[in-house]
């Protein structure tokens, strides 16, 4: 049989992280060729692309750079040639309290929201206008959960920006799906990753379990299939669809 994602080459960003390692493998296995983004772990990089028995590439780009996300396409696209598909999984989570000095507040809110929502809406201007000259593309983005609901005092840049890459998702699925280009969003509540190791390591694993009914995080690879199947081109329908991942602890 035929690999789902057989033949496809897709960009993911974010590639050296838990999730974003996980969507990489994901998408390998499922025949795909993978552009792995990374920022600063080259080392990282490299180990994930052998891992994979060398499907896919290496990019480096800084996605809090205002140019970062466009150099990114272009360079993925010299490469491949065409692709097919976008995961916009990078993220940051910035904690910066409402009485901070201004001048910190609004950089970490100008951080956030450049690599959280700013560098993928780029990308995915570059996808829309790259799969309008050589055929269809699927764009999926990691969400949060923290988007739908609202977030923690200490972090309320993060939950806007993932609330803001929601809505980037509906709008280009309602405006480009007629064209073939369709658009999907994941979000996640916790996922066991660097970041909530650190939330436990502070707080305790009782207080990021609170609230989840499964009574566990999820696991990066459980994001990773998800995105390969959203991936799949028979997978049309999800248009616009917001995957929740939260193991019920917030209910739509």
């Amino acid at each position: 049989m035929t690999a789902p994602l057989s033949g496809l080459n897709v960009l993911v960003t974010g590639a050296t992280g838990a999730i974003g390692r996980a969507i990489t493998v994901a998408l390998a296995a499922e025949g795909a060729r993978v552009g792995i983004h990374y920022g600063r772990d080259r080392d990282g990089a490299e180990r994930l692309l052998r891992s994979i028995d060398g499907r896919g590439w290496c990019l480096q780009a800084d996605l809090s750079s205002p140019g970062g996300a466009t150099q990114l396409w272009v360079d993925a696209e010299a490469i491949s040639g065409r692709l097919h598909g976008l995961v916009n999984n990078a993220g940051i989570r910035t904690e910066v309290s409402v009485e901070a000095p201004l001048p910190d507040w609004q950089s970490a809110w100008d951080r956030e929201m450049r690599v959280n929502l700013l560098s993928a809406a780029d990308l995915c201007k570059c996808a829309i206008a790259h799969f309008r000259r050589h055929g269809p593309g699927r764009i999926v983005n990691i969400a949060s959960r923290a988007g739908q609901r609202g977030y923690s005092a200490d972090a309320l840049a993060y939950g806007a920006s993932k609330a803001a890459l929601i809505n980037l998702t509906k709008s280009i699925a309602q405006s480009f799906g007629a064209e073939g280009i369709t658009a999907t969003a994941l979000a996640p509540g916790w996922v066991r990753t660097e970041m909530a190791e650190a939330f436990i390591a502070r707080h305790g694993e009782a207080a990021a379990l609170a609230g989840i009914p499964v009574g566990q995080m999820a696991e990066p690879a459980e994001i990773g299939e998800l995105v390969a199947f959203a991936l799949r081109p028979s997978q049309v329908s999800l248009n616009g669809a917001v995957l929740d991942v939260n193991g019920g602890s917030y209910l739509r």
